[in-house]
């Protein structure tokens, strides 16, 4: 009988999963840990006011690459220019009208964040909204005209200098190329593919196994950083080109690898293809791959069995065909400044509205009751504010959380370590550890990442603001309250007016990935030249769909109400029904491969046969992806497989297990209808 682990566990299994070590994460702490290290020196020497407003500037600035650093550096740096300069327009025609100044304080506000989110400039105006608030609280604070006006330069300045200081760490000192980032990732892909071969050559089939989650993880993985590196070697089309056929290459290997059978004994195969791989490794090690590798597997002229090895093969080959040709690339097509339904969608303007709400409550509030120091409850309104229930949810919950763990080591530091230190080295010494623990959570995935820059963030606020020894434990006091409202506010407003749930839009992302890979299922199988490429197009945007609704879902679990309480009972229909659409995948994928291979040595009834077979599990497949997105819909059974005509000999044998085995698959997919009932289950043979 098997128990459904306990939150505790979910929870202690979870942290273990974001917190574990993976490559590139120690780089990531190194660049911050020195970025930060130099922005304590420079500030405490020279007396730089918001010395935690520029500790949270490296954080956002530093980024997975070099590309994206200095893109976050340059937007930071215009944004923080422009949002300063409408401050202090905004202050030199209002001081001193307080009600105008709101007003015209809420319109540059309503303006920017309705363009957070109807323009791809979103960050910069995320900037010129946090700005805005912000100044509107040094008003509050301080009363002389001119010592606003410094405060305001002060802020600009607390924003432009750690931005090159970053800047400087991560191009001289430890940069990461996104070219490197790519060659160590298909190297460790070509390791994990080594090692899957070694292990059917050696008679363990049960290792070194390739999952259908670390398959799509490799594709996309792969060309995100492709788009980096094609960002920073700009103009140099063939050398992108060249860089696409070796990804597809590799991902064809490593899907292969995947579904490769435990019953492979091809010891002949699997050496020549492990040579292969190892000198395609040592080709993308060394940069030289404009001198394709001899082929071991060249030599092997006859039928592979089982079909998998067949395409590895291909793959290889095709990829020495692609690196003697000189290709040339269309250029891609820029996507628009302006969303298409910038005006026509009321959405974007009811979420500008709502954020302005919960920020004018917030202000009104800490005026009311005269309490300055949660000033902070209004940019908590502000950065919490996300399209979904979900995503809000989920990004509150990591504020108040990074905030509670760097509160209680700022409080720890306060009463045991800080009557101790006289030195800017004593103040390194106890900073860094801290900052180092905040880099290292930042640099996760997004399910945790925030809240590293929360830890770091509210640690530096209680004990980095002034220029001495601080022992005032009331910052430490009204950021957690300010925080704890902002997020309260924020979250009731959001709920309450124009709700946006993401629950029926997963259930359309789901349903696409699901059509996409019905329309891979059902394209006939073509020449090998032609097929290699349409079929990475399409697994490539099935897989992206796949993970985009896998990050939806994180965010669905959140919201607040979502199916009337029954969280987990949903979350496990959906990550039940993305695993096994993940194995379609995978197996559709390679069964269209197979085709291509295999089909040649055929008879023409059997290829009939194929055809047929095919088309009727697309068919059935798209009216399943109907049926979870319109509960309207009926489910029709699954056809049976009628193997009366499948053509008997080993190349049939082969197609028909990979036909055997996805219609299984197929037949195992969970339906929406019974989980609606209570119950999930799965539908009947």
């Amino acid at each position: 009988m098997n128990v459904a682990p306990t939150w505790e566990r979910r929870f202690w299994r979870f942290l273990d999963a974001e917190l574990s070590p993976f490559p590139g994460r120690g780089n990531a702490l190194l660049r911050n840990v020195l970025a930060c290290a130099l922005v304590i020196i420079l500030s405490m020497s020279l007396e730089v006011p918001l010395l935690a407003l520029s500790l949270i500037l490296v954080f956002f600035v530093s980024q997975s690459n070099l590309v994206l650093t200095r893109m976050a550096g340059i937007l930071f740096i215009v944004s923080a220019t422009i949002a300063i300069g409408i401050a202090i327009l905004l202050l030199k025609f209002t001081y001193g009208y307080p009600l105008l100044r709101i007003l015209c304080a809420s319109v540059v506000f309503l303006v920017s964040v309705f363009a957070m989110r109807a323009t791809r400039l979103g960050p910069l105006f995320f900037v010129v909204a946090i700005v805005t608030i912000y100044v509107q609280s040094l008003v509050d604070l301080i009363a002389q005209p001119e010592l606003l006006l410094r405060g305001c330069l002060w802020v600009w300045m607390a924003v432009v200098y750690p931005t090159l200081v970053t800047l400087l760490v991560n191009t001289l000192l430890l940069p990461k190329e996104p070219r490197r980032q790519l060659r160590e990732t298909m190297r460790r892909q070509l390791t994990q593919i080594d090692r899957r071969l070694a292990a059917l050559g050696e008679g363990h089939p049960e290792t070194a196994r390739i999952g259908a989650v670390e398959v799509q993880q490799g594709v996309l993985s792969l060309h995100k950083l492709l788009k980096f590196a094609s960002m920073r070697v700009s103009g140099n089309d063939t050398w992108e080109v060249e860089q696409l056929a070796l990804i597809t290459c590799v991902s064809r290997l490593y899907a292969a690898a995947a579904a490769l059978a435990s019953n492979c004994d091809d010891t002949e195969a699997l050496s020549a293809l492990r040579q292969d791989c190892t000198a395609l490794a040592t080709a993308i090690d060394t940069d030289t791959l404009s001198q394709p590798p001899v082929l071991k597997s060249e030599a092997l002229q006859r039928l592979l069995a089982p079909p998998a090895l067949e395409e590895m093969r291909d793959a290889l080959r095709a990829l020495a065909v692609a690196e003697r040709a000189t290709p040339s690339a269309a250029p891609a097509a820029k996507e628009p400044l302006l969303a298409s339904d910038a005006f026509s969608n009321p959405n974007y303007l009811r979420f500008a509205f709502k954020t302005w709400l919960a920020t004018l409550i917030c202000y009104v509030f800490y005026n009311g009751v005269n309490w300055p120091g949660i000033h902070t409850v209004m940019l908590t309104c502000v950065i919490i504010a996300l399209p979904s229930l979900g995503a809000s949810t989920q990004k509150g919950l990591l504020r108040i959380g990074g905030c509670l763990v760097g509160s209680a080591l700022a409080l720890l530091c306060i009463v045991f370590v800080v009557p101790h230190i006289e030195t800017l080295v004593g103040l390194l010494a106890m900073s860094l550890p801290v900052i180092a623990l905040g880099a290292w959570v930042a640099a996760g995935s997004e399910r945790i990442s925030y809240a590293g820059l929360q830890i770091m963030f509210c640690f530096a606020l209680a004990l980095l603001e002034q220029f001495g020894p601080s022992i005032d434990l009331t910052e430490i006091r009204d950021r957690l309250v300010g925080i704890l409202l902002g997020v309260l506010v924020s979250t009731l407003v959001h709920g309450v007016l124009w709700p946006e749930s993401e629950g029926d839009s997963l259930r359309r992302r789901l349903a696409e990935a699901l059509r996409e890979i019905a329309a891979l299922l059902r394209s006939p199988a073509l020449e090998t030249g032609d097929t290699s490429d349409r079929l990475h197009g399409q697994s490539l945007r099935s897989w992206r769909q796949l993970a985009e609704s896998e990050a939806m879902l994180a965010r669905v679990a959140l919201e607040p109400g979502w199916h009337q309480g029954e969280h987990e009972e949903l979350t496990l229909f959906t990550q039940t029904l993305l695993a096994k659409a993940r194995e379609v995948l995978l197996l559709a994928t390679q069964l269209q491969r197979d085709r291509v291979a295999l089909d040649a040595q055929l008879p023409t009834p059997t290829q009939h046969w194929l055809d047929q077979q095919q088309q009727e599990m697309g068919a059935w497949l798209e009216g399943y992806a109907v049926h979870l997105q319109s509960r309207d819909t009926k489910l029709e059974i699954l056809p049976t497989l009628d193997i009366s005509m499948a053509g008997d000999g080993a190349n049939a044998e082969a197609l028909l297990r990979d036909l055997r085995t996805l219609h299984q698959l197929l037949d195992s997919l969970p339906d929406w209808r019974h989980f609606e009932q209570g119950a999930l289950s799965e539908p009947s043979p």
